[in-house]
């Protein structure tokens, strides 16, 4: 008996017009910027950044601390942001928090961690939002919807399925490291302050002179990295769900300030047009034999907030929170986040969100912003409305040295990025599981994959899994297919007939 599988429908807008891709944004050419008028783009972002109130859609677990950063090193010839000058120290406020589980969920489920830091610098704030881990599940930004809905509940029963789970994770192959990663040892970080912490992204420094590099954010932490069992964690999420955060908060009351060292990677500008593999791809990390850490300098928390709703929950970081001498890159996951986190928080707290304590800069915002709610700050009477005036109004100014930027040229196409030799979604899973996991870590991994994949219910999507991971390792499919009692896992139309 043959199972008869009707055609999907086509995907649409809103509005009920077909859309051409659900899984790459439309770019000028296959690594170039992404264009305001792929308007399915905006449309599902803005969508999904407005699914929930108050609480934020994702990382909405989580707890922070204020602190300093100071520049111990001469990083200048790559950056002339203020903040990465030799000596200086800059004013800070971190916020820790996981991904998918909700506002009261346990601190201590197995999720990546984010790591958001907020520089309070003398040229405006500059906000770096990254995770503990070097990569993302995802490569493009047009994905981010799907992927947290396949993360959260089923809207019908309110449940966590592993199904949707693995349905997407095996239907998109991109997200083998990230998922290599999280299963691993470091899915269950021991606290915050015992976690490594990492820009995630590719960005760009520019220099004095106009020279312009691209660079990857590695925060080390000076308090180790250590991790916890399954069955540590499984114990915290019942005695203590609050567990992370209570950690930080008492040690930093006790005097037990936590710190990283800044160290990044740095790529000379020509070298992404020929690198082996496409450098903006947040599902990939740079070896460090090609592009060693460079220190730049160390983060200290050591203070405690006042007041946990006014200077964390309204706490926002966005990646378009940049500072002269850092810009963007490529990247289009980092790209479709320049305004789909400045979107959320006008949204969540408020289109003057900026204004608050918390997130307002050290030095003075001039512009001709006006109105709106929660209008706290404005201009005196006599500055004008608009731009350009003739009465003395604030003015833009073209810098001497141009801004950062890089070269595009192409048909608008909705495309992967274009190809290089070494492209390939689960070699660099595999060199982690073969080459960076050692016997216990490998053996840990096999534990959690297999009680994860176990809770699969549809037939196809289990055998998907088993093969997801066989192409990350031959060896640990085998042991995986083993450990989970499956032989060629029949499919469900098959299991049918058999009845």
């Amino acid at each position: 008996m043959t199972e008869i599988i009707s055609a999907p429908a086509v995907s649409t807008t809103q509005s009920g017009a077909p859309v051409t891709s659900d899984a790459h944004s439309k770019s000028v050419g296959a690594d170039g910027a992404l264009i305001l008028t792929d308007h399915y783009l905006i449309e599902k972002l803005a969508q999904f950044n407005r699914e929930r109130v108050p609480e934020r859609v994702v990382h909405a677990k989580g707890g922070g601390a204020f602190g300093s950063f100071k520049t111990t090193e001469d990083v200048s010839k790559y950056t002339k942001a203020a903040l990465f000058q030799p000596g200086t120290e800059t004013d800070m406020l971190i916020r820790f928090s996981s991904v998918a589980g909700e506002a009261g969920s346990p601190d201590t489920w197995r999720d990546p961690r984010g790591f958001a830091v907020k520089f309070y610098t003398t040229e405006g704030n500059y906000d770096l939002v990254g995770n503990n881990t070097p990569v993302f599940f995802i490569r493009d930004g047009i994905k981010f919807p799907d992927f947290i809905h396949s993360q959260k509940r089923l809207p019908g029963t309110h449940l966590r399925d592993a199904d949707m789970q693995w349905d997407f994770w095996t239907l998109s192959p991109e997200s083998a490291h990230q998922v290599t990663w999280l299963m691993g040892d470091r899915g269950l970080p021991a606290s915050w302050r015992e976690m490594q912490g990492y820009g995630s992204h590719t960005y760009q420094w520019i220099n004095a002179e106009g020279e312009r590099f691209w660079v990857k954010y590695h925060f080390k932490s000076n308090q180790g990295v250590k991790s916890m069992s399954g069955d540590e964690a499984e114990a915290l999420a019942g005695a203590d769900g609050d567990f992370y955060i209570r950690d930080l908060q008492e040690n930093i009351a006790a005097g037990n300030f936590p710190s990283w060292d800044l160290h990044v990677q740095v790529m000379p500008y020509e070298d992404a047009k020929t690198y082996r593999f496409n450098p903006f791809d947040l599902t990939k990390v740079w070896p460090h034999a090609d592009y060693p850490l460079i220190k730049v300098g160390t983060m200290e928390l050591n203070k405690n907030p006042e007041n946990y709703f006014a200077q964390i929950e309204q706490a926002t970081f966005a990646p378009s929170n940049f500072v002269p001498g850092i810009a963007a890159s490529p990247d289009k996951m980092l790209q479709a986040r320049i305004f789909s986190y400045a979107d959320a928080h006008r949204y969540r707290v408020g289109t003057n969100h900026a204004q608050l304590p918390v997130n307002a800069p050290q030095n003075q915002v001039n512009n001709y912003s006006q109105d709106g709610a929660g209008r706290y700050h404005f201009n005196a009477p006599t500055v004008p409305v608009y731009a350009p005036n003739s009465v003395g109004g604030p003015a833009a100014v073209e810098p001497a040295i141009a801004g950062g930027g890089w070269e595009n040229d192409g048909a608008l196409t909705h495309s992967a990025h274009s190809l290089h030799p070494e492209d390939n979604d689960f070699g660099q899973a595999g060199t982690l599981y073969r080459e960076v996991y050692n016997d216990g870590e490998k053996a840990r991994l096999l534990e959690t994959v297999t009680g994860a994949v176990s809770g699969v219910k549809n037939a196809g999507v289990k055998e998907r899994a088993i093969q997801y991971w066989t192409n990350v390792d031959a060896e640990f499919g085998a042991k995986l297919r083993a450990s989970l009692g499956a032989g060629q896992v029949e499919s469900d139309a098959e299991a049918a007939n058999k009845v």
